[in-house]
């Protein structure tokens, strides 16, 4: 037995298989380390693609100079890995621009430029280039008009005197522009059937004489425009009229208020001298105290009070008779 583990080719044979062994091992834990380094650098470099809408701005000589017709702001889509791509979009350090620094007066088109943005990103702009109009710069000072719905007023109603503050504003922009405008208005649209004086901010335009609104800057951009409105008022002497008296009894009739507050328009109130209050009594057959609502004239809106306390005495007309 000791001769057979002696023997020269079993030797061999296990030394082979020991090295088969160590072969696959050694691939197997190789592999392992190389699918997680793969991994690791397919976290580190994948790629993000995101597309942001930013400011859109423009180097030229404000003092001297008005652009029209550019757009606010431009689309920038960012490619890159997901690190740098996020961070740049979170912190924004870059600008999109277009130089008008060496752009003659006229219509031209313009390419928009990015500067900021690291060389490891790849990105493109929508529009890549834009058309703009440069006019010589304008400014002016104009009054500011109140435009409203009068027909909104409730009836008996007075508009007084409207007034905006501030009273006038200034206006920059092209001069072709500025030089069109035939008013600035401050538009107001009140509520209908609105009985109280309104007061609000509203916003401001810059209008030629045909009512189109021109491309302009007004500084300030709004006003406060008040509008009062109010009602006239009257105290007149209530007069009680009984209706419909029994013809056997006496009724004895006394309002708790002489005299009642109507308002409405002036000269709808200049013709009332005085307020009849009718006194149905034709179900009163002993003493009582009635509430009564007033009945309100043609062209009155409203009365105060709105109701009075009536004292009603009633005797017969025969004990009446007997005492004398």
């Amino acid at each position: 037995m000791k001769e057979f583990w002696r023997k020269s080719w079993f030797i061999r044979l296990v030394s082979l298989l020991i090295a088969i062994l160590l072969v696959i091992y050694v691939n197997d834990t190789q592999g392992g380390f190389l699918t997680q380094g793969q991994t690791s650098r397919t976290r580190q470099t994948a790629n993000k693609t995101q597309t942001i809408s930013v400011p859109l701005q423009v180097s030229v000589d404000t003092d001297k100079y008005y652009v029209v017709g550019y757009p606010e702001k431009v689309n920038i889509t960012l490619e890159g890995s997901t690190a740098l791509v996020t961070s740049t979009i979170n912190t924004q350090n870059f600008r999109a621009y277009i130089d008008l620094t060496s752009q003659s007066i006229g219509t031209h088109d313009v390419k928009v430029h990015v500067n900021g943005i690291s060389r490891q990103i790849s990105y493109s702009i929508n529009p890549k280039t834009v058309h703009v109009n440069i006019q010589r710069r304008k400014s002016t000072t104009m009054p500011i008009q109140i435009e409203y719905n009068k027909s909104a007023v409730a009836h008996g109603y007075t508009l007084g005197h409207s007034s905006v503050y501030p009273q006038q504003v200034e206006v920059t922009g092209a001069r072709s522009e500025v030089e069109q405008i035939d008013q600035i208005i401050a538009k107001v649209v009140l509520p209908n059937e609105i009985t109280h004086t309104y007061e609000r901010q509203v916003s401001l335009v810059a209008q030629d004489r045909k009512g189109r609104q021109l491309n302009v800057v007004i500084e300030p951009a709004t006003a406060k425009v008040t509008i009062p409105i109010s009602v006239a008022k009257k105290n007149v002497k209530v007069k009680l009229q009984p209706k419909h008296e029994r013809n056997n009894k006496i009724y004895s009739l006394t309002a708790k208020n002489d005299y009642v507050t109507i308002y409405g328009a002036e000269k709808d109130l200049a013709k009332i001298k005085s307020l009849q209050v009718p006194i149905d009594l034709s179900n009163v057959a002993a003493s009582t105290t009635k509430t009564v609502s007033l009945a309100i004239p043609h062209g009155v809106v409203k009365a105060n009070p709105a109701q009075i306390s009536i004292d009603i005495k009633v005797e017969n007309s025969d004990a009446k008779g007997s005492k004398n």
